[in-house]
């Protein structure tokens, strides 16, 4: 066999290698089943907002600023920044699931000495999903209130 047909040999062998191994990878991993590690618990799957997939944090384990705001929201206010808080937030970054505008209301949740409303917010969904971010919308976690 000459040097130039081996090489043509090998090169076809390596890519038949390449695909077969590629094919293998998507077959062989099933992704509408988590793995056990982060597959949600019972008590998450309660969780409105969960079907999400964003990480799941109880309300306690969020600043302290966050409980009171979530007992705002839950008593209708008075809200420290009424023109801005309860108002439509559109998603715009869209890290939220997609729904119809009005879908989603924010909430300011006040940074202690901060010179003005902060980064923090709780985002609520109609279907009584709470949200928080601690980095103005740039990542979001569900909240489980009842922790």
């Amino acid at each position: 066999m000459s040097p130039g047909r081996r090489l043509t040999v090998a090169l076809v062998g390596l890519i038949a290698l390449v695909v077969v191994g590629w094919f293998f990878k998507d077959t062989a991993a099933n992704p509408e089943t988590p793995p056990a590690s982060i597959a949600p618990s019972a008590s998450q799957l309660a969780v409105p907002g969960v079907q999400s997939g964003l990480d799941v944090q109880s309300l306690s384990k969020l600043p302290a600023e966050a409980a009171k705001t979530w007992k705002l929201i839950e008593a209708k206010g008075p809200f420290p920044y009424p023109r801005n808080d309860g108002v439509t937030f559109e998603n715009r970054e869209k890290r939220l699931p997609q729904q119809k505008s009005g879908y989603y209301k924010e909430y300011t949740v006040p940074t202690p000495n901060s010179p003005d409303r902060g980064a923090r917010r709780i985002v609520t969904g109609s279907e009584k999903e709470v949200f928080y971010t601690g980095d103005h919308y740039s990542s979001f976690v569900v909240v489980d209130v009842s922790k």
